[in-house]
């Protein structure tokens, strides 16, 4: 393929460009972008060799996870999609008892999006990287015709060294073990949902995107025997319980008075008809411990901001698997299920 540009693809400037079709053609134009933009944010020997991929090194056992991000609008309060793409990659590999390493990024870029937007998501993908202390190292980049896409979709994989001594699964899960919830749900979903639709609150609602790595390695290293992690983002606090419960084969009964939910988020549910245990969230998980173990835990989570509010809210029991129950503080319960389809699309 010809690295030639025709004189349409002038140097790109950040203040008056767009992406262009050019773009992603593999060319001058591709390499301008690269060089100008992606190259300097996320600047490593890796990328540095300029090669179709990156070769590292991993000893012992590796974690390995992939996700895409199609979150609209592209910058919502408290975080922006290249955050997110950079934070729930490295949650889904805390999830797995690992110690996050390396990303690869591959971007789908929309005819049109104008640059200075696009150095705005990578550059807030690069501080994240930064501050979760991964390398992104390999990427890709395509560009598709106007009105194909909403500006931006990124897809990453990631790798990390396992450092749990035991397997993180749910088939560890025994009755009677314990589930820590760590933090306050429901801020995510709503953060987008504001954004997307201009709603004025009295308060403003910033999501909980958040690396909880740093918390997961912390449990970890303090010897606590941690039976089984899983984030809470589509489908919330209930798929991700009903899930686990459904692999490890047991019932799950959790305390509904004792889960955490802000005020201003409860009061934007209670409008909108929305259930916060079903509103994703990107910066929460539940680990379930033996209940031995529970109130060490979470002396272990309060030392970490992002956990820091940490709670038990219920156990697992023998019973029907997938069957997820919630007892309300006047004694009621009510049977906690997958929705059919999703509250808010487009979430993440």
């Amino acid at each position: 393929m010809s690295d030639r540009c025709d004189n349409h693809c002038p140097p790109m400037n950040d203040d008056h460009d767009v992406v262009k079709m050019a773009h992603g053609g593999g060319g001058r134009a591709m390499a301008e972008l690269l060089d100008g933009i992606f190259r300097p944010a996320f600047e490593n020997p890796w990328l540095a060799k300029q090669h179709d991929g990156a070769v590292v090194d991993m000893p012992g056992a590796m974690a390995f996870t992939t996700d895409s991000y199609v979150v609209r609008p592209l910058f919502f309060p408290g975080s922006d999609i290249g955050i997110m793409a950079v934070h729930g990659t490295v949650n889904d590999l805390a999830m797995c008892g690992a110690r996050p390493q390396y990303l690869s990024a591959g971007f789908i870029l929309e005819e049109g999006l104008p640059l200075a937007t696009l150095r705005r998501v990578v550059d807030s993908m690069a501080g994240a990287a930064a501050d979760a202390g991964v390398r992104i190292v390999t990427g890709d980049l395509k560009v598709v015709e106007r009105g194909k896409a909403d500006g931006v979709y990124i897809n990453t994989a990631g790798v990390g060294q396992v450092v749990a001594p035991q397997p993180v699964e749910p088939c560890r899960i025994q009755a009677g073990d314990r589930i820590v919830l760590s933090g306050d749900i429901g801020r995510h979903g709503v953060a987008v949902m504001t954004a997307r639709e201009k709603l004025d609150l009295e308060s403003a609602i910033e999501s909980d995107c958040a690396s909880v790595a740093p918390a997961v390695l912390g449990l970890l290293a303090e010897g606590i025997d941690v039976h089984c992690l899983r984030d809470l983002t589509r489908g919330g606090l209930a798929s991700a319980l009903v899930e686990v419960s459904e692999s490890a084969g047991l019932a799950a009964e959790i305390r509904e008075a004792d889960i955490p939910v802000r005020e201003d988020v409860s009061a934007f549910c209670e409008l909108l008809g929305l259930d916060p245990l079903h509103v994703a969230n990107e910066g929460r998980f539940i680990a379930i411990v033996a209940e031995e173990d529970a109130a060490h835990a979470m002396e272990v989570l309060g030392q970490y901001p992002v956990t820091e509010a940490a709670v038990e809210i219920g156990r697992f029991v023998q019973g029907a698997a997938g069957v997820v129950t919630a007892s309300s503080i006047i004694g009621a319960t009510r049977v906690i299920d997958r929705l059919s389809g999703e509250q808010l699309p487009r979430i993440c």
